[in-house]
């Protein structure tokens, strides 16, 4: 009896959905090549010009997710290229929920960053390849452009492939690399918001808040400080 659940065990971790090896006992390198792809992947411009939209859709999203949780009514969103867009929720016209709402975008690829260097570090890349296919195809009811359309539909083939043709170190390389890129990218983008644009979303907060969009920005640098060092602690603990 003990060998036949052993058997079944090592089945579903070989075939099953959601279950991947952990990086216990792996080569540092395939630590290191996912970091430093990602490093490349943000720091070079032709790659950042391609990846950045990714960035944004997270970005997006984070926002309607806040917003849902806060009880709003999510109706659409749009991601541009240049690192521009908007989410559109619906409810009451101020007030705490709609301040959450704004401020959850810049902080949120950070924090979905981590979660993927979590997941893939701890053995739950496959799980999560399949959890955002699945929420890429939802999310296409909600996409209000082309461009946006085509980035979600991107985003759904790629992780769904990833997970149909499943290979145990190719989807925590993937997801690693992945979610250091959104960690990075978060960066990104808040030294491109630092300067608090007219309608940027720091700037939107101080102005329904009467709070100055430095203490917002502030904000979204300790968030994403916090998920970057969280990151780096978990990678730390796989290279020992």
């Amino acid at each position: 009896m003990v060998e036949r659940t052993r058997r079944a065990s090592e089945g579903w971790t070989a075939y099953g959905p959601g279950v991947d090896a952990s990086f216990d006992g792996t080569p540092a390198w395939q630590t290191w090549l996912p970091l430093a792809i990602a490093v490349a992947v943000v720091v070079v411009p032709l790659t950042w010009r391609l990846v950045r939209i990714g960035v944004t859709w997270v970005h997006e999203l984070g926002h309607a997710a806040v917003g849902i949780l806060v009880g709003r009514r999510f109706t659409g969103f749009v991601v541009r290229g240049d690192m521009s867009g908007h989410a559109v929720t619906v409810g009451k016209p101020r007030g705490p929920g709609l301040a959450w709402t704004t401020w959850a975008g810049y902080p949120a690829p950070a924090v979905v960053g981590a979660g993927l260097v979590a997941a893939a570090v701890h053995g739950w890349a496959p799980a999560v390849l399949g959890a955002l296919g699945a929420l890429a195809v939802v999310t296409l009811v909600f996409v209000r452009s082309w461009s946006t359309a085509g980035t979600t539909l991107a985003v759904a083939l790629t992780a769904g492939a990833l997970w149909w043709w499943r290979s145990d170190g190719r989807s925590s390389a993937v997801v690693l690399a992945a979610g250091l890129v959104l960690i990075l990218g978060a960066w990104r983008h808040l030294a491109a918001v630092a300067g608090s644009p007219r309608d940027s979303d720091p700037a939107v907060l101080a102005r329904s808040t009467r709070v100055p969009g430095w203490f917002w920005i502030g904000t979204f640098g300790l968030v994403i400080a916090g998920a970057t060092a969280l990151a780096g602690w978990l990678l730390w603990g796989a290279l020992r």
